[in-house]
């Protein structure tokens, strides 16, 4: 093999296949230094308003500075009983980085009943519950206010806090950052709310590794470009399926369930690449194991954002713009990397690089099939 063909393996190796140690693993199951959702549902008229947040439960711990008792607890019971005794140390927290405003003046919180935990993905979310009492008459505007885990904290960065809010009859959805912390309820266009989901829709696939590496995977395989369109089209219509019908509510399977098959999808098409000799392995059945492994990965997506309320047709704004995100960002990868496809059939080297990048990919994979499987108690 000649050195440039050696260079241009090495180079796209790196690429597509080499991956720092620090990403392997992907949203749900990241580290905290890398970010994370906090979640808040807010309903109510005039003076009184409630607002449930689901926050990640040792995130939540150490921001209130407690002992490592706390927030390194892994038992749902011991997680509840942390948050009881603390309670007031995690109440301050949060309400002096989660505010309700009402006629441009702040409302008093006040914690209802006792938090409980649940799981999304992985990882352990505290559902804290807060009664907001406001002062002035009807006719005032609220405002929803988050500074929840800011990047000066130092365990999390870019953190977004993704408000459903249900307030004297206007209901919605809206991402609120650093940048823009604040939504004022009837001052929030539709443009505002397609741009913020669609940008939450590119972010999640960009750093979404599981899906970016299911996506290199069908590409690598890929012979010609009606191939990668039909694959492409194949994916795109199964996991608008399901991520349109899990985030409504109609269906609903479990993370534990949905992360370990996503990192089993990206195995197989894997290894199908590793054992090409010339001829489409997977080959009538490529489209089908496509569209049912992109069911599964729109279950994913939609855990990422977790609309998950029957009926909730007043989302649906949200759910599309998120979902066309995905499939811009989508079609932007195609397009940069199918010139780079079609360099590779042509290279005499096009096993070995197919091999260099496939390899990280299917080790990379089992990694996280078996880190997903849930342990048994």
């Amino acid at each position: 093999m000649s050195r440039r063909r050696w260079l241009f393996a090495v180079v796209l190796a790196v690429i597509l296949g080499g991956v720092p140690v620090g990403l392997v693993r992907p949203a749900p199951a990241a580290a905290h230094d890398a970010t994370t959702a906090a979640h808040a549902e807010v309903t109510g008229t005039g003076a009184n308003v409630e607002v449930v947040l689901d926050l990640e439960y040792d995130l939540l711990m150490k921001s209130a500075w407690l002992y490592a008792e706390a927030y390194e607890a892994k038992e749902r019971t011991e997680q509840l009983h942390q948050l009881k005794i603390n309670r007031d140390a995690v109440t301050g927290y949060v309400t002096g980085r989660f505010a309700v405003a009402y006629h441009d003046e702040p409302c008093a919180p006040t914690p209802v009943g006792d938090a409980d935990v649940r799981v999304r993905g992985k990882a352990a979310f505290a559902v804290l519950t807060y009664a907001y009492a406001c002062a002035g008459g009807d006719g005032g505007v609220h405002a929803i206010s988050s500074a929840l885990f800011p990047d000066a904290e130092s365990f999390v960065h870019s953190t977004k806090t993704i408000v459903r809010y249900d307030l004297d009859g206007e209901q919605g959805s809206a991402v609120l950052v650093a940048k823009n912390p604040t939504l004022r309820i009837g001052e929030y266009p539709a443009s505002y709310q397609v741009r913020e989901f669609f940008l939450l829709g590119a972010e999640h696939l960009l750093f979404g590794l599981d899906h970016l590496f299911f996506l290199f995977a069908l590409l690598i395989g890929a012979r010609r470009l009606r191939d990668v369109v039909v694959t492409a089209s194949a994916f795109t219509a199964a996991h608008s399926i399901t991520f349109l019908l899990a985030a409504m509510g109609v269906v609903d399977v479990p993370g534990e369930i949905v992360e370990p098959v996503i990192a089993a999808s990206i195995i197989v098409v894997a290894v199908a690449n590793l054992l090409d000799r010339g001829e489409d392995r997977l080959g009538r059945w490529r489209l089908p194991i496509v569209f049912v492994f992109g069911l599964v990965h729109g279950l994913g997506f939609a855990g990422a954002l977790d609309i998950k309320e029957s009926g909730s047709w007043e989302l649906l704004l949200s759910l599309l713009s998120f979902n066309l995100g995905i499939e811009a960002t989508q079609l932007a990868i195609i397009a940069v990397l199918f010139p780079l496809l079609v360099l590779l059939r042509r290279a005499s080297a096009a096993r070995w690089v197919v091999a260099a990048i496939s390899v990280p990919v299917v080790a990379v994979s089992l990694y996280w099939f078996f880190d997903r499987i849930p342990l048994p108690l």
